[in-house]
């Protein structure tokens, strides 16, 4: 491990979508995904990578992925780079930079929307909720304070970016972009996924206090894609460490965002560089989230 891959480029391929973490190409009805080690945070690409971050992504999503199947189904086919090689022999050049990091994948329409759940008050659901006593149209209880476990898992919808600011949405307007009966889909789907992974993760010693899920639609079904239940999209804390009160430690991304509220960064272009230090405290939460996951 220790690799850097900031920028994929394959021969050939046709770049469908450059996201924030990852490259995306075109192979006909399916995409190969490519998660790189760029880091956003803020809704802003940072100029400091994480090594190895893309590998770790990939793998924790393949793994979910197969966990979750049953529940729903995704777009994963493979994230075996000889597999893919043998699926699909214009990939057949694809070197050791992409082992552990491309994922070959059905190509279906993005539905977009972030479908966020959450079962504890964070981020920007704690900050709406001490201005509103509320989360995204759910009223909740008075008094709660950050890292709250909420007294039920809640659905809040966000628009989706590939590059400006993710906005937090109602389930009312949810169901007025996608339709009523999709809406409803989405949450049910998102709610029945939150609950296992949550239930499965307190096992092992971690809250997942929220998630963001990403749907597509093929053949007519909703699919899950892009990534699932990383320290990306995801709030993941030491369920021994963990004391309402305050922001927890995690196995994610938070303790970039704390480090960049620290600096008073205005969230505003150019995104500053991370100092080593947190560089390679993210890289090991990260690498101790999947060590976990995967024991």
């Amino acid at each position: 491990m220790n690799a850097l891959l900031t920028e994929s480029s394959i021969p050939g391929l046709k770049l469908w979508r450059r996201g924030k973490v990852r490259d995306v190409y075109e192979l006909g009805e399916r995409l190969l995904v490519v998660s790189t080690d760029r880091l956003s945070a803020f809704d802003h690409i940072l100029p400091s990578p994480i090594p190895d971050k893309g590998k770790i992504l990939t793998q924790v999503s393949a793994w979910w992925f197969a966990k979750t199947a049953s529940l729903t189904p995704n777009h994963m086919i493979s994230a075996d780079l000889s597999e893919i090689k043998r699926l699909e022999p214009k990939l057949a050049g694809l070197g050791p930079d992409y082992e552990g990091r491309a994922m070959l994948v059905k190509k279906a329409r993005r539905i977009d929307a972030e479908c966020v759940v959450r079962g504890y008050l964070a981020g920007s659901g704690w900050k709406e909720y001490r201005r509103t006593g509320s989360v995204c149209g759910h009223a909740l209880p008075q008094g709660l304070v950050e890292a709250s476990r909420l007294p039920r898992p809640i659905f809040t919808p966000a628009t989706k970016s590939d590059s400006g600011h993710d906005e937090n949405i109602s389930r009312e307007q949810l169901a007025a972009a996608v339709g009523p009966a999709q809406a409803k889909e989405l949450e049910r789907l998102s709610l029945a996924l939150y609950g296992f992974a949550s239930d499965f993760l307190k096992e092992r010693g971690i809250i997942l206090a929220d998630t963001k899920f990403e749907f597509g639609l093929l053949d007519g079904r909703l699919i899950v894609i892009d990534e699932m239940l990383t320290p990306d999209s995801s709030r993941l804390w030491p369920l021994a460490a963990y004391k309402p009160g305050s922001s927890p430690p995690s196995f994610d991304k938070q303790y970039v965002r704390d480090h960049l509220e620290k600096i008073g960064w205005d969230k505003n272009p150019p995104a500053p560089a991370l100092p080593q230090d947190v560089i390679q405290g993210t890289a090991k939460r990260y690498e101790e989230f999947l060590r976990i996951l995967c024991l």
